[in-house]
């Protein structure tokens, strides 16, 4: 039986391991190897479903070999075709800028950059840039013929529908990539998810033709949920790493919500917990579903890594507080502001008549109640609920001893529906 490299085996039993050419194992066996993974600019954030390739590129760096991260700041002008039944829309040059900036900045929170297996940033702007169309044809352009183009997956599945020559050399570039770093830094190794085999290869056929070099390339799977939707897609749309875009509680509530069914499956791909520790969380999930100990580590883990440890207690305070575990007198004056982005959030003035804040008003404030009649009648039915204290009619002036930190109170109606408000 072939000798597996242990790099392979890991990403095997994670399921991270799509396809790859013959005699990896081997090369990698050779000594500490240089691998990149091309991320686009084409939005403004990574998006959790590019989690996968970056998560594989960290387990290659944590095997010991070195890792590239390659922002297209040149191909994301023009954007990649696969996986794309139409033609995107160009953007101008510094919203690419901008969002290569951006991405830049969110995949170097993943990596290493000191010691021998030190990662390193790059982008293609930097080779792509200076090159002029009559260069490119002459050092990259004659060693593809069309035929050879029309034959990738990424072309034939545009043919019927069209695609622009914009598109159609998107693959050159890639492999001009490729050939690029293996020249400046030694690169031998590509990696990205499964839907660009063919680009990948195109790469592998121009260190062929032009240096001779032994070179691979590695792919890991497109991630579905157990339902069949599209992985990385919330109620309110993609699941970003930029919190401006989804809130870092949203991004934790996104993980905590994971499906029975997909739970082990995340653990493995975006995770660094052992085997056992994860085959343990697989045996609570079977054992105590309703527990969701999977579910909950795997939110911790990744809003960590995504978010740092002061938001991920920030977020699992809120969490608690919402889904009735928590007390709200616990929570930071910052961890109620944080809130305010959440739940239903309002400002009322403090009354100078009364030693406290009307409860009817705050229902009404914050949208739980149309009116104070409606108000009302949730108060006699012991419906509302503010700082943890059901609140009566006859007791439902919130006096300022009971305010939380930062002169907030947190209205609860029912069991499910929240508001905020902060005293002025």
């Amino acid at each position: 039986m072939a000798h597996v490299h242990p790099l392979l085996d890991e990403l095997t039993w994670r399921g991270l391991l799509h396809q790859h050419t013959d005699g990896l194992s081997d090369h990698l066996a050779r000594g500490q190897v240089t691998a990149y993974c091309g991320f686009d600019p084409t939005a403004p954030s990574l998006h959790v479903g590019n989690l996968v390739p970056v998560m594989g590129l960290v387990h290659l760096q944590r095997a010991g070999h070195r890792p590239i991260a390659l922002v297209g700041g040149f191909t994301g002008m023009i954007g990649d075709p696969s996986g794309k039944s139409a033609e995107r829309s160009l953007q101008s040059l510094d919203v690419i800028e901008e969002n290569a900036r951006s991405i830049g900045a969110q995949l170097e929170r993943f990596f290493d950059f000191d010691g021998p297996s030190a990662a390193r940033m790059a982008n293609n702007t930097d080779w792509l840039g200076p090159v002029t169309l009559l260069d490119f044809l002459r050092t990259t352009g004659k060693h593809f013929t069309v035929n050879y183009m029309l034959a990738k997956d990424s072309v034939k599945s545009r043919l019927e529908g069209g695609i622009s020559y914009t598109e159609f050399t998107y693959m050159l570039l890639q492999a001009h990539d490729y050939a690029e770093l293996y020249r400046r830094h030694g690169v031998t190794l590509q990696v990205g998810g499964s839907d660009q085999w063919g680009n990948m290869t195109a790469g592998l056929e121009l260190l062929r033709r032009t240096e001779g070099a032994e070179a691979h390339v590695l792919t890991f799977p497109l991630v579905t949920t157990a339902s069949g939707q599209k992985f990385g897609k919330s109620e309110a749309g993609a699941v970003y790493l930029d919190p401006a875009r989804t809130s870092p509680y949203r991004f934790y509530q996104f993980w905590l919500g994971a499906d029975d069914r997909d739970v082990g499956r995340w653990l493995r791909y975006f995770t660094f917990l052992s085997r056992a520790e994860i085959e343990a969380l697989d045996a609570a999930t079977a054992e105590r579903p309703e527990a969701r100990e999977a579910q909950r580590a795997l939110a911790a883990d990744m809003t960590r890594r995504v978010h740092g440890d002061d938001v991920l207690r920030t977020v699992d305070a809120i969490s608690q507080v919402l889904f009735g575990k928590g007390d709200p007198r616990a929570l930071s004056a910052d961890t109620l502001l944080a809130m305010a982005a959440e739940v239903p959030f309002a400002e009322v003035d403090e009354p100078a008549d009364t030693p406290g804040v009307d409860a009817l008003d705050l229902v009404v404030a914050t949208g739980l109640a149309k009116s104070r009649g409606d108000a009302k009648r949730l108060v006699e039915q012991g419906g509302v609920t503010v700082n943890g204290r059901k609140v009566a009619m006859a007791d439902r002036v919130i006096a300022s001893a009971e305010w939380l930190a930062g002169r907030h109170l947190l209205v609860r109606k029912g069991s499910r529906d929240w508001g905020l408000v902060r005293v002025r």
